[in-house]
């Protein structure tokens, strides 16, 4: 079996490989732009994972790779228009590059071409493929309206901070690998084994984001830690600060959530110590620790021999920076 390096490799290949040449060019510009930022590919590699896993021949489950790696970076387009980012993966984002017009249409094109490939499925897998496909796809859209929500409010639960991360995040990376696994003719027990191994996985994935917002290196974690602090999102870490603190330290992160004017590393140092008082980060870690096991239970119980799943399993230690 291929590394998953290797399946990386060979993706970037198909990639690089796509055809643009449908007219107007002005509107297929931006998306190539888009799909030539690079980034892990983890979701078309977990396609081709999942696939191997039962049969070599990758090529035959390549259209759907290549159709959710466009459909990911869809709704990245999207969610940087929506967030008013400036750069994605150290380069400007598109709407900067050109206009948010022009980053709306591309990235609606986008999404009509994922489903383009998505229907290149062959027709015994093809209805249950693209049936696979669409609820994810819905599911990702509430799971973005639930984040969009979830910042005028200050009532949001652990369940359904857990709920909106799972549709947002997760079911992304469950529907990669089923998508494979239906595809190589895997049982139906292990193919819903690798969807909830891949949920648990991404579930753990967003927590330790979290997590690493607050108190990740900046050098390893790829991005300004306390981001997260400074727009009081509503991550796992505040919903439990504010559920947990006592009536003392409630007033004192109440206050600065409400500040409009403040010291930026100021606010992060503080709030960082809330958090440490109040023992947030040890409940954190004790979730990503839970929802990692339960992922490697699941693939344990894939119905394959150990050595045939040791490559998932290396990727999943590697994401959440795990000891083997």
């Amino acid at each position: 079996m291929r590394t998953p390096a290797q399946l990386l490799e060979y993706f970037n290949q198909a990639l690089a490989a796509q055809p643009y040449d449908r007219q107007p060019a002005s509107l297929y510009e931006p998306v190539k732009y888009v799909l030539s930022m690079g980034g892990k590919r983890i979701r078309p590699v977990l396609v081709l994972m999942a696939y191997e896993l039962y049969r070599d021949d990758i090529d035959r489950v390549m259209p759907t790779a290549l159709g959710l790696e466009t459909y990911h970076n869809y709704t990245l387009l999207h969610d940087d228009v929506m967030d008013r980012a400036e750069v994605r993966r150290g380069r400007p984002t598109v709407h900067r590059v050109w206009n948010e017009n022009a980053a709306i249409l591309s990235g609606d094109t986008m999404l009509v071409m994922a489903y383009q490939l998505m229907a290149k499925a062959e027709p015994k897998y093809l209805k249950a493929v693209l049936d696979l496909f669409t609820e994810t796809a819905l599911e990702i859209g509430e799971g973005q309206q639930m984040d969009l929500e979830f910042e005028t409010r200050n009532d949001v639960c652990e369940e359904e901070y857990i709920e909106m991360i799972r549709l947002k995040t997760s079911v992304l990376l469950a529907c990669a690998l089923k998508l494979g696994a239906l595809q190589a003719d895997a049982p139906e027990e292990d193919a819903e084994l690798l969807y909830r191994f891949g949920e648990q996985l991404g579930l753990a994935f967003q927590l330790q984001d979290d997590l690493l917002d607050v108190y990740g290196d900046f050098l390893t974690f790829g991005k300004k830690i306390g981001g997260d602090i400074l727009c009081n999102k509503k991550t796992y870490m505040l919903i439990n600060a504010l559920r947990k603190a006592n009536a003392e330290q409630a007033v004192r992160l109440n206050d600065w959530l409400s500040r409009e004017v403040y010291d930026p590393q100021e606010k992060i140092q503080e709030v960082t110590a809330l958090y440490d008082e109040i023992g947030v980060r040890p409940m954190a870690e004790d979730r990503i620790n839970e929802y990692f096991e339960a992922a490697l239970q699941s693939l344990e119980r894939v119905n394959l021999p150990a050595e045939r799943k040791q490559q998932l399993r290396a990727l999943a230690i590697s994401l959440l920076k795990r000891e083997s």
